[in-house]
């Protein structure tokens, strides 16, 4: 028979600050022996009049969020370091807020539930039939709850696993994805599940005491501090605060009328979602701007964890409408694979490959070309930015009378910018958004602004439907130096952005008047055309002993292959190296050599690579001598002059060469056929200050006191 709840021996209130702070000097409840100076015994449960002593006080979610944050000092005992704090506490958190939102539907519930088995469903069948009769997307169908837990301490873990058991599949899935019963047993072995549930038990997290929306608060803060405390491994999944308010109220920043109507259905994709901030900073933004709006998030992820945190809110703030997915954005496994929405953000991986799913996104690169995501090519497979960004695209929605477009907002770091060479994947795709007219800004952010990287960042916003004051250009801001340093850096975090440097930033945004702040591309401007730019070859033309001589001691000479009907390849080499040595040593040209060559059966023998070569070894470079020509008399290349030029998209290659090229290389000569189009955004150029060295007699006194600087140490040392 389960044991009577009694009155525990240390009651504890919410103070001002909302911890919970035991009346008696005995703080250690839970604690091993060495830590409390005597035998360690479990404690005796909270009483259930005590519970509702504590949950008549009214707190506030940063109270809440304090309280939960209590539960690190029971944990450490259990071998948990700080970076692991979330991974037990966070399904905890999900476990009691959802325990305490399905209490008034549990009977109803397991009703359902009972009538539906009967009748056979199983399942899917099943979960949809008892979500519809109780009007959420989840449900407890559990005999107990989890304030009951506590009734029965020998049976503790068994009666967790029970509750967790009743629960909807969905909410199954997500304690399966915290790997919530591997944290319950290694509380169980350090004897610590008892504190851990009591502690939890004090707190109520029902809707009624904490709201949807303060949920998501509480949850939403609990992230971050979690996240803070993994450093290195935080900028992966999350996403400091100010980066998504900035990047969202850029996103909103054009978008009044749209966010005005109350009837309008708001849907946003995170294709990226991570833990899902951007997607709940989002909403909490834009419930400021109009509180009524229907505000629909979808999101995905692969990694397991944040998937699971992601969903979490959406179940715990009471959503009915669940659209956090697992899976790869990227390949055939993307949720939503025929939907567009009204605005699309994300914080993609910086420079993680993309090799090991490569093969269904080649796939349907060749497969569909711009009928699919990745028409416009595909990036080097060391970084798969411009992949998320194609895939961003891909879900904007057709400007019409009932839909305005789509906005995009997406941070990543500088190498797409620039990347690749003209004509590939990444200048391809560039240049796809670009002659589109999609790219409308880009803002440069300060270094050292993210957890796990102190690189250079950039925030690109794209729409398909730009007002016309912004169309065929693109807006470029320097923010790289609006900025706050942190009393404490959070590793590779040592900066961050105010609410005054958003709102200076966003205003910029706004503001079409160029300054040394914002500057205004035209599309055409991001554009070039890389040209091969040639130079004919000087040389003598000797044949005769010597050449053949040379020609036999070439190294790649004895693997020259002949016509399979040649005969035996060494003696087709040696009578070829004869009709060298009759050739003249002076007064001949290339057209001469091989027309006399082309007398003998042995030259004919050989291959195209092999006539190479022995024409390649007559030649003598001498940059005075004649022009190389062929049969019709065109200049031949010389492949060591080989070079580029940079061209603008408008202007006429030959005037650039006749401009820029001629005037130190007269004889040089534009591949116009090779020429191909590229296109990239020089950010950090277009708002470079030339910084004039300083005066040589400064630079002079300078070095004179450095100078005396290292004798006076060298005295220091010598004494």
């Amino acid at each position: 028979m389960a044991p009577q709840p009694r009155a525990t021996s240390h009651p504890c209130t919410l103070g001002d600050s909302g911890c919970v702070r035991p009346r008696t000097p005995d703080r250690s409840r839970g604690l091993p022996e060495h830590r409390r100076g005597r035998r360690w015994q479990r404690p005796r449960p909270t009483s259930r009049r005590r519970v509702e002593e504590i949950r008549a006080v009214s707190y506030t979610h940063a109270e809440a969020v304090t309280f939960v944050w209590s539960v690190a000092d029971i944990i450490r005992d259990a071998g948990y370091h700080q970076n692991q704090y979330g991974d037990l506490i966070l399904p905890f958190v999900v476990l009691r807020r959802l325990d305490q939102a399905s209490q008034d539907t549990r009977e109803a519930a397991q009703h359902r539930a009972s009538q539906l088995k009967e009748l056979g469903f199983d399942g899917d069948d099943l979960h949809e039939g008892v979500a519809h009769a109780v009007g959420r997307s989840f449900y407890s169908t559990a005999p107990l709850a989890f304030d009951q837990l506590l009734d029965d301490p020998g049976n503790l873990r068994a009666n967790l696993s029970q509750l967790v058991a009743g629960f909807s599949p969905n909410v199954r899935d997500v304690l399966e994805r915290f790997e919530f019963d591997r944290h319950v047993a290694k509380l169980d072995g350090k004897n610590l599940l008892y504190p851990v549930v009591a502690r939890f038990c004090e707190i109520d997290l029902s809707p009624e005491r904490v709201s949807n929306l303060d949920m998501g608060y509480v949850f939403e803060e609990l992230i971050r501090r979690f996240a803070e405390l993994k450093n290195e491994e935080a900028g992966h999944h999350y996403t400091p605060r100010e980066v998504i308010r900035l990047m969202v109220d850029l996103l909103f920043n054009d978008a009044d009328e749209l966010l005005a109507d109350p009837d309008k259905i708001v849907t946003m994709l995170d294709p990226a979602c991570g833990t899902g901030g951007m997607l709940s900073v989002a909403e909490h933004r834009l419930r400021e701007l109009n509180a009524d709006v229907d505000f629909r998030p979808f999101g995905q992820d692969f990694d397991d964890q944040s998937y699971a945190i992601a969903l979490s809110e959406q179940l715990m703030t009471g959503r009915q409408e669940l659209n956090i997915a697992l899976g790869n954005s990227l390949t055939d496994g993307d949720a939503y694979p025929n939907r567009t929405f009204d605005f699309v953000l994300a914080n993609p991986p910086y420079g993680v490959s993309w090799k090991q799913y490569a093969g269904p996104i080649e796939r349907e690169h060749e497969r569909d070309g711009f009928e699919g995501r990745y028409g416009a090519g595909l990036p080097g497979k060391g970084d798969g930015q411009l992949l998320f960004v194609q895939h961003m695209v891909s879900k904007m929605q057709p400007v019409s009378a009932d839909a305005p477009g789509t906005r995009i907002a997406i941070v990543m770091n500088g190498s797409p910018l620039f990347s690749g060479a003209a004509g590939g994947g990444e200048s391809e795709i560039r240049r796809w958004i670009i002659e589109n007219d999609w790219l409308d800004a880009i803002i440069g952010l300060p270094t050292e602004l993210f957890y796990n990287t102190g690189i250079a960042t950039y925030v690109w916003v794209l729409s398909n439907n730009k007002p016309a004051s912004r169309r065929g250009k693109v807006q470029l801001i320097d923010a790289r130096d609006r900025y706050a340093k942190m009393r404490k850096s959070l590793g590779n975090k040592r900066v961050e952005l105010t609410d005054a440097h958003i709102d200076e930033i966003v205003s910029l945004y706004g503001d079409e008047t160029e300054n040394g702040r914002s500057k205004w591309v035209a599309n055409h401007d991001l554009g070039y055309q890389r040209v091969p730019v040639q130079r004919p070859r000087r040389a003598h033309v000797r044949g005769g002993p010597d050449a053949a001589q040379a020609l036999r001691e070439n190294p790649d000479w004895g693997e020259v292959k002949t016509r399979k009907t040649a005969g035996d390849p060494g003696q087709v080499r040696a009578a070829v190296e004869a009709a060298i040595a009759e050739l003249p040593t002076d007064g001949l040209d290339l057209p001469a050599a091989r027309k006399q060559l082309d007398e003998h059966g042995a030259w004919n023998a050989l291959l195209k690579t092999g006539q190479e070569l022995v024409l390649d070894s007559l030649l003598d470079d001498d940059p005075q001598a004649p022009v190389l020509t062929d049969a019709k008399g065109r200049p031949q290349p010389d492949p060591r002059l080989k070079g580029f030029e940079t061209v603008a998209l408008g202007e006429d290659i030959d005037d650039y060469i006749a401009r820029e090229v001629h005037p130190h290389a007269p004889d040089a000569w534009a591949e116009h056929g090779k020429a191909k189009v590229g296109y990239e955004i020089p950010f950090t150029e277009t708002f470079y200050v030339y910084q004039p060295p300083p005066p040589l007699a400064e630079i002079d006194a300078e070095l004179k006191q450095v100078e005396q600087e290292i004798l006076a140490l060298l005295k220091e040392v010598t004494e």
